[in-house]
């Protein structure tokens, strides 16, 4: 029998939990000339939610994570790529033409996809207008849908490339923009700031966790028949605070150890401690990558839940900068407090 729990890949289908209202509003907004701004943390389904809505559509989708580009230029070559991947290059032609800058195209014949590359010497923000121009060109008959994830991402590419994207980006009339980020401070700073080129360019959809009540549903339903009505999925939820992926993740593993027949009373235990334990050299690697600032910051956090700010051992300074680098790096979430991003570390740092 298949494990009814997925994780660590997109999660769709019947393995998709709830969303219901983001789903719908999602969908209101692609369904109209407008576009998407979706900020939640990493691993919280962004992905998982967009695919979800958009399963059933038949326009055009070109999707790009930002965060494998590193320059204005390679955004470009990039987005050429994904571009000529739905369009051949020989039907392409006649758009081509109207390029004032045309990219050299290759194809791998490994991958058999186009390869596209711009000499260094171009200006960065004419090859990003024709780019975009082509992308407008294609949504003409139906809107075309472009995914730009991590678009925080921008800010730490090129000087004034914000500027540059929102004054093409704006002018687009035959493009829904869904423009995914996992750094809330970052995405707030490019969307909320009123000084900022994309201030109020799209609707806003924060993803938080998951309600309790519809998780618990979901995993109940997916348990082995002598396993229900044994507080499991409370159990489950009360140790990954309703982290989509870090509850799913649990939920997997609880499931494979009761067909292992572990008794209702320890399969949440055992299945935590298993999950430590196969990650603990990834957790030891990250813990001894870390200063000695961080450290003490995560362990206090780790044994009282409380606000490292209540630190007296360092300056208030020190500790706020080793809270904004970890939630940069995703180790610590901010929501309303400072937590852990995965409980399983968490619980790896309270038995040091």
């Amino acid at each position: 029998m298949q494990n009814p729990f997925k994780f660590g890949s997109l999660v769709d289908g019947e393995y998709f939990t709830d969303r219901k209202k983001e789903r719908a509003f999602l969908k209101q907004i692609i369904d109209s000339p407008n576009h998407a701004v979706i900020i939640s943390p990493r691993r919280f389904g962004k992905s998982s939610l967009v695919a979800e809505t958009l399963k059933n559509e038949e326009r055009e989708i070109i999707s790009l994570n930002i965060q494998s580009v590193t320059s204005s230029i390679k955004l470009a070559e990039a987005l050429y790529r994904k571009y000529f991947i739905n369009h051949p290059v020989a039907k392409a032609r006649h758009y081509m033409s109207h390029l004032r800058i045309i990219p050299t195209i290759t194809i791998n014949p490994l991958t058999n996809y186009p390869e596209v590359a711009f000499m260094p010497s171009v200006n960065p923000q004419v090859v990003l207008e024709d780019v975009f121009a082509l992308l407008e060109k294609a949504g003409e008959k139906k809107r075309l849908i472009v995914i730009l994830d991590e678009f925080q991402d921008i800010l730490m590419l090129d000087k004034d490339l914000d500027k540059i994207l929102r004054s093409i980006m704006q002018a687009q009339k035959n493009i829904n923009f869904i423009l995914m980020g996992s750094q809330e401070d970052m995405m707030k700073k490019i969307f909320l700031r009123k000084k900022s080129p994309f201030y109020h360019f799209g609707s806003t959809i924060y993803l938080n966790t998951i309600p309790e009540s519809d998780f618990s549903d979901f995993i109940e339903k997916r348990l082995p028949v002598g396993y229900l009505g044994k507080g499991i999925p409370k159990r489950i939820l009360d140790f990954t605070r309703c982290h989509p992926y870090y509850t799913q993740q649990l939920a997997f593993q609880v499931w494979f150890e009761c067909q292992q027949g572990i008794s209702d009373k320890d399969v949440v235990i055992v299945s935590i401690d298993d999950i430590v334990n196969a990650h603990d050299f990834d957790y030891s690697r990250l813990w001894e990558s870390m200063n000695n600032t961080n450290r003490q910051v995560l362990l206090k956090l780790a044994m009282r839940d409380e606000s490292p700010l209540e630190n007296r051992e360092l300056p208030s300074s020190t500790i706020f900068s080793a809270l904004k680098r970890m939630v940069s790096s995703g180790i610590l979430i901010k929501n309303g407090k400072y937590v852990f991003d995965d409980p399983f570390f968490k619980l790896w740092v309270q038995r040091l």
